[in-house]
């Protein structure tokens, strides 16, 4: 780069965070300039400091302006990935808040929780679900208030009686905690003032934690949450152009709230989100609607079909998917030799050595973090699911899977936790769920989409994975762990067994699967938090 002037030095130095390192950050302030810069930096030999000079310091406007010529007139999607902007979302149905999760790249999210956080609290007196307009101006309008009104409440009065039932069931003196005298020394009996207080709180936060996730599965879909988003323009842009396209109103005047914020700091990254080609690609997603329509209308309406539980129903030959990951294995280090070619050499070694190649990456894993390489990708899964729309929400959060889903209906029942049953409340929960129930079948033959608001976490829901090895991996290792929700632990638990009954010799690389189950599944956690914190002070 030529020498600088000290004019030039000053106005680099607001921009870039210094001016000699060859790596340097951007810290122009305009997130449209940075993503000029980048762009610009792919189509020129100059230096980025160099190009901000030459470019960019005498127009303000450079940056939009080269925005609007190579994404909006070019067409050259991929530039739209250098802007990145944040944004929460506060006040939105678990209806929409999935719809926005269905963009698996490129966003990524933190929604409030379900296990650790009370949704018992209301605003000017109001519990915090939301009230679809379409519904409430409809004759179905007070019976879709009872029927939310009537879940929160259940929800609300039960959570000291829950944590009560589960105390007595699960008193303290059966577990051990740590002497806060000798940190590390355990005991079974709480014997001094610091202990007692420490192994208290452990145990209530468990005790709540175990109590909401048990009356999460009450809550109805209309429930409100939070989430915030972080992603680029490309994702932000699409997930627009989905949600202008909704059937729901809350998803179309959501689109409108989050573009008018991304305005304020990516406007030229997702200006096409519902201009003339957002509204070709709207139309286009609705003729596949439509398409989908009338091909289930003609060769599929009266159809009946069994419903499985958690099926494996496609997969490779385990003798196929060992040499097609055991050829991907040694393609890397096996200087310029074709794929095919290894393909067919791994295909003449005998089982026995191919179990034994295998077996050597199991052994090389030491915890779950340390994850399988990229070859267990090259064999791939698809489950037929079904669990409540509760358990789904968790499971959506994977990312490298292809999942396709329904509408959420009350068609094919809803599960009852055993502490339900147990804890006398089963009755007053049925009744939530019938309620439920019996407004969804009025509201369904008219207004599917708004119907879904109406239905409790504890419905069964129906959807497909298709997946990869190496990610069912980490999705089960994940889901099995002692501190995660009994019900997606006990599914992950199912998926394992359907792919070892397949798969006996590879599925051996899911090497940390807990096929374990707990009674205070966050106990061991919340134990090693506080002691954290107990230690640090």
């Amino acid at each position: 780069m030529k020498n600088l002037t000290k004019t030039e030095k000053q106005i680099l130095s607001k921009h870039f965070s210094n001016l000699n390192d060859s790596v340097f950050s951007i810290i122009t302030p305009k997130q449209v300039d940075r993503g000029a810069l980048m762009s610009r930096y792919s189509r020129t030999d100059k230096s980025m400091r160099e190009i901000f000079l030459d470019e960019f310091r005498s127009n303000e406007s450079h940056g939009e302006e080269f925005y609007n010529k190579i994404l909006v007139e070019y067409g050259d999607d991929s530039v739209a990935e250098l802007g990145i902007g944040q944004i929460a979302i506060e006040g939105i149905s678990n209806i929409a808040i999935k719809k926005i999760e269905d963009r698996r790249i490129g966003i990524s999210y933190l929604e409030k929780s379900s296990r650790y956080v009370m949704w018992d609290k209301k605003i000017n007196g109001k519990y915090k679900f939301y009230r679809d307009s379409i519904i409430l101006n409809s004759r179905f309008g007070d019976m879709y208030l009872d029927s939310c009104n009537s879940d929160f409440d259940f929800y609300s009065k039960n959570i000291i009686v829950m944590m009560k039932y589960i105390k007595e069931i699960h008193p303290i003196d059966k577990y051990s905690f740590l002497d806060c005298d000798n940190i590390e020394k355990p005991f079974y009996k709480i014997n001094n003032d610091n202990s007692i207080k420490l192994a208290l709180k452990i145990y209530n936060r468990t005790i709540l934690t175990k109590t909401l996730d048990i009356l999460r599965f009450v809550l109805p879909a209309s429930t409100l949450t939070n989430v915030g988003l972080t992603g680029n323009g490309r994702a932000f842009e699409y997930l627009l152009t989905i949600l202008f396209e909704s059937e729901l109103e809350e998803e179309r005047i959501l689109a409108l709230k989050i573009k008018r914020e991304l305005d304020l700091t990516i406007k030229s990254f997702v200006k096409r989100s519902n201009d003339q080609y957002g509204m070709a690609l709207q139309n286009y997603h609705k003729n596949i609607h439509k398409c989908t329509k009338n091909i289930i209308n003609k060769y599929f309406v009266n159809k009946q079909y069994r419903r499985s539980i958690n099926k494996l129903v496609n997969y490779d030959k385990e003798i196929n998917a060992m040499n097609k990951i055991i050829a991907a294995i040694i393609y890397k280090q096996s200087n310029g030799t074709p794929y095919s070619e290894l393909l067919k050499d791994v295909q003449k070694l005998n089982v026995k050595l191919k179990n034994s190649i295998i077996n050597k990456y199991v052994q090389l894993r030491h915890n779950r973090r340390q994850r399988p390489t990229r070859a267990f990708e090259m064999t791939e899964y698809t489950f037929d699911i079904i669990t409540s729309y509760g358990i789904f929400r968790d499971l959506h959060r994977h990312r490298i899977l292809t999942m396709e889903r329904q509408l959420l209906t009350s068609k094919h029942g809803f599960i009852i936790p055993e502490e339900i049953k147990k804890s006398g409340l089963e009755k007053e929960y049925n009744e939530c769920m019938y309620k439920s129930k019996s407004l969804y079948q009025l509201l369904e033959p008219k207004m599917p989409f708004n119907a879904q608001y109406i239905i409790n976490f504890a419905y069964n829901y129906p959807f497909f994975i298709n997946v990869n090895l190496r990610e069912i991996c980490h999705m089960i290792e994940l889901r099995t762990i002692q501190q995660g929700q009994r019900e997606y632990r006990e599914l992950a638990q199912k998926l394992f067994l359907n792919i070892k009954a397949v798969h006996p010799n590879l599925s051996r690389i899911i090497k940390f699967a807990n096929m374990k189950s707990y009674e205070l599944e966050r106990l061991e956690s919340e134990k090693k938090s506080q002691t954290k914190k107990f230690r640090s002070k």
